[in-house]
């Protein structure tokens, strides 16, 4: 039990590590999917994939939009947004003030308007190391400030969801945030916006349920787990066993959720493609 406990602490930290892109050149790391190590500079090369078996960490908000906008470009948005307590769930301040201090975010979306290869475009970017990417009042009223923003200034919308659902620390306000950022989708696309929605591992529950199922162009990682409720409790529920891979990104792809399941290397040059098509169009 011991070595059970110690294999999924140092899966953890692996997982924490690489998200940040603090994995040094000097250290051997290994795959949380597949155990084989690889060095630190073989981790960065590959952003953040395993090397032998092509698994796709999870990736700090900050790094993601490092490795896909125009150097220069960046500028943040809504960046004071913090959450709130509406329900005095106890040491729900504390933790927050903790996950504040080691993940530098206010909560777990960074909004930002950027350019891909000069084409300009808003952007959303969840990050799981702040309570899984849970889906607090305020990442929703930050993606729905976001999309307006979009809406006003002309441009398209493009979010990176990695998310465990809604946060269980702000009950139905959490969950109010589903309607919301639905309807502020909604209105985006009635003008003729553009929402491409990149989903990542894993993308469930709340989030998965609204915005981000809502893209007019639908793209992921290879093997991001994406659904509203877990496979065991699926199964568990209906009392069957699923599909070989039923909810990964290559399952969802065969059955026409996805238009493209697109690896990390491959994002700037996919999203600079769809904007460039889009300003023609």
């Amino acid at each position: 039990m011991n070595r059970i406990f110690s294999q999924r602490r140092d899966r953890l930290l692996t997982y924490q590590a690489m998200r940040e892109g603090r994995i040094t050149a000097g250290t051997r790391t290994p795959c949380p999917a597949c155990g084989k190590e690889s060095s630190g500079l073989d981790w960065s090369r590959s952003l953040q994939v395993c090397p032998h078996c092509g698994f796709h960490c999870p990736m700090g908000a900050y790094y993601r939009l490092s490795t896909i906008l125009d150097p220069g470009s960046f500028q943040e948005l809504e960046e004071k947004l913090a959450p709130a307590d509406p329900l005095s769930f106890p040491d729900y301040p504390e933790k927050l003030a903790g996950l504040e201090q080691s993940t530098g975010l206010k909560d777990a979306a960074v909004g930002a308007v950027g350019k891909i290869e000069e084409h300009r475009a808003v952007f959303v970017v969840m990050d799981s190391r702040f309570l899984m990417g849970s889906m607090s009042t305020a990442v929703g009223e930050k993606v729905t400030r976001c999309v307006e923003y979009a809406g006003k200034k002309k441009l398209p919308l493009i979010i990176f969801s990695a998310s465990g659902g809604a946060r269980m620390q702000e009950g139905i306000f959490s969950l109010m945030q589903m309607a919301k950022t639905a309807a502020a989708i909604q209105r985006f696309q009635s003008r003729g916006g553009l929402y491409i929605s990149c989903l990542t591992h894993p993308t469930t529950g709340g989030v998965t349920a609204s915005f981000a199922s809502l893209g007019d162009i639908m793209l992921a990682e290879p093997g991001a787990l994406i659904g509203f409720a877990g496979p065991r409790v699926i199964e568990q529920t209906i009392g069957e066993k699923l599909p070989e891979g039923f909810q990964r990104a290559e399952y969802l792809l065969d059955h026409g959720f996805l238009d493209e399941i697109v690896t990390r290397d491959q994002w700037r040059a996919v999203l600079a493609r769809l904007l460039a098509l889009h300003e023609r169009g």
